[in-house]
């Protein structure tokens, strides 16, 4: 064995003292990179792929609070406005038991149609697909056509047509009626005008029969909201004009739906004819009436009474009935 010298051995400390420092030095250095490396590696992972339960709370928030996209909103939005406000249609009101009552004393068949101009309800009722004979009640659609082929022409009725118009609507004369009706060119002139005024169940009378034309209680309604109202075909000195002869009407013929005003404050025409087959009765009667502060147009026809008189009676209890449903509904 060999001798080492002092100076040897502490060569040997240094060498071994300096290794060592390096050791340390090194280590340091690979934690520190490592640490960086880490770093960086979550800044990546942050930035382009974020683990499910970090990128699911983004959401979250925004489902609590965040707004909602546009198109989001435009959906509620729209769902809402659609369930809030309902399609603008007229509400049907169902028979009650007076209506019901009263339309089961029909020896034969009876409709009533009738709206409230107010509120827009409607109710319609009875022999559904029957088509009953006019009877006088075809005068005011005589009128109607006259007038709108006046203003078709641009000119006005001549003194004679007044004439004509006035004792044929108040005191229901058949000879001015038939003037009138040759005038429009009877049944053709009537279907024409009808088609344009909304009547899609009536027909005229042929061979000069302008009481035999066929119609029906939603028809004459039709009709009469041509009449009286601003949603129609006639001009409102036309409206007006037909609506003074009918509040004119003489006093034995102001029966009818009439019965269901309120007071005196109605506008009438009625039709009565005995069929010379049967020996039964046509009784109608189309109107406006004023019944406790509501406007109401009435149309109700019948065939197969018994009598002019029990017809009368079938016809303004079922007028009073329907306006009574019409307002409990």
């Amino acid at each position: 064995m060999r001798n080492v010298t002092p100076m040897r051995m502490l060569s040997l400390v240094s060498l071994l003292t300096a290794v060592g420092i390096i050791t340390v030095l090194l280590l340091q250095g690979h934690s520190s990179a490592a640490g960086r490396h880490a770093t960086l590696s979550g800044v990546t992972s942050s930035a382009s792929g974020t683990p499910a339960s970090t990128a699911a709370k983004p959401s979250a928030s925004q489902s609590a609070g965040a707004p909602a996209s546009p198109s989001a909103t435009a959906s509620a939005s729209a769902s809402a406005s659609a369930s809030a406000t309902p399609a603008a249609v007229p509400a049907t009101a169902a028979p009650d038991q007076a209506l019901l009552s009263a339309t089961a004393q029909a020896h034969g068949a009876v409709s009533v149609a009738v709206t409230d101009l107010g509120t827009g309800q409607t109710l319609t009722y009875g022999a559904a697909g029957h088509g009953f004979a006019t009877a006088s009640i075809v005068k005011v659609d005589i009128l109607s056509t006259l007038l709108l082929q006046a203003q078709d022409q641009g000119t006005t009725l001549t003194a004679s047509q007044e004439s004509l118009a006035t004792t044929m609507i108040e005191n229901s004369d058949n000879d001015s009626a038939t003037a009138l009706w040759n005038e429009i060119g009877q049944e053709g002139g009537l279907n024409a005008a009808n088609k344009r005024f909304g009547l899609t169940s009536t027909t005229g009378g042929t061979e000069g029969n302008w009481g035999l034309t066929s119609t029906t209680s939603a028809d004459q309604l039709r009709l009469l909201r041509q009449v009286f109202t601003s949603d129609s075909l006639l001009s409102s000195r036309s409206r007006d004009y037909i609506q003074g002869l009918l509040n004119q009407v003489e006093s034995d013929q102001r029966w009818g739906v009439s019965a269901a005003a309120s007071g005196s404050d109605y506008a009438v025409k009625n039709g009565w004819l005995p069929r010379s087959a049967t020996g039964l009765w046509v009784i109608n009667s189309i109107g406006r009436v004023e019944r406790n502060g509501q406007e109401l147009l009435v149309a109700v026809v019948s065939d197969g009474n018994l009598s002019e008189s029990s017809g009368i009676s079938l016809v303004q209890s079922v007028a009073q009935a329907a306006a009574g449903s019409l307002s409990a509904g």
